[in-house]
């Protein structure tokens, strides 16, 4: 009954991501670097794709999205563009390895408008709630097995790496659940307007 009920238009399940994506120099970079990474440690992981901070993600039915996109278009409006500064590189063990965001506040100051606006849209049962992202960064390489993180740590805790790059937007992100692929959904561009919100308007259902 629930795979039918899952197929019935406006009750099939999206997942969705929120993410940032830097320009397309900066982009090419840190796609050489995961590329040179999955080359010397035989990642099983393909290192295709645009690099992609990510700052939510969740899965939801697909008759609440045009009232999340509506809330997120609206919390975008009201958000400055800001400056990225990439720094180095971490890791959480025993796993995976990234690019740092040296530069956090302003991201996690996105991340918490957002979460405050749109958290309770986003949850769809106690089961799948919405995941939000307070520590930013781009992936290097991921699920990595125990010999492929430990020798790649041991070389990129030592590397270096900068850049900056300033966000005028982020975007939405979707795949039918028990899909692959993401597509693009629809880009928020941060416009920093005198938004006026009613009270209690960001909370309500």
């Amino acid at each position: 009954m629930q795979t039918i009920t899952h197929t019935l238009p406006g009750y099939r399940v999206f997942e969705y991501l929120l993410v940032i994506t830097p320009h397309a120099e900066l982009s090419a970079r840190i796609q050489k670097l995961k590329t040179g990474f999955a080359e010397k440690y035989k990642t099983e992981q393909k290192p295709g794709g645009r690099p992609q901070l990510v700052l939510a993600s969740f899965s939801q039915y697909e008759m609440l999205q045009e009232r999340i996109l509506h809330r997120l278009e609206h919390l975008a409006m009201g958000f400055p563009p800001f400056l990225v500064n990439l720094k180095d590189f971490g890791s959480i063990p025993d796993h995976t390895i990234y690019v740092k965001a040296a530069s956090k506040l302003p991201i996690q100051e996105l991340v918490k408008t957002i979460r405050s606006g749109t958290q309770r849209l986003m949850k769809m049962n106690e089961e799948n709630k919405p995941h939000f992202i307070m520590e930013p960064h781009f992936n290097l390489a991921r699920k990595l097995k125990p010999w492929q993180y430990e020798k790649g740590w041991l070389e990129y805790s030592q590397r270096h790496f900068s850049a900056s790059f300033i966000v005028g937007s982020f975007a939405v992100l979707r795949r039918l659940k028990g899909e692959t692929r993401y597509h693009l959904l629809q880009q928020f561009p941060l416009q920093n307007l005198p938004v006026h919100t009613k009270q209690g308007e960001l909370f309500m259902d």
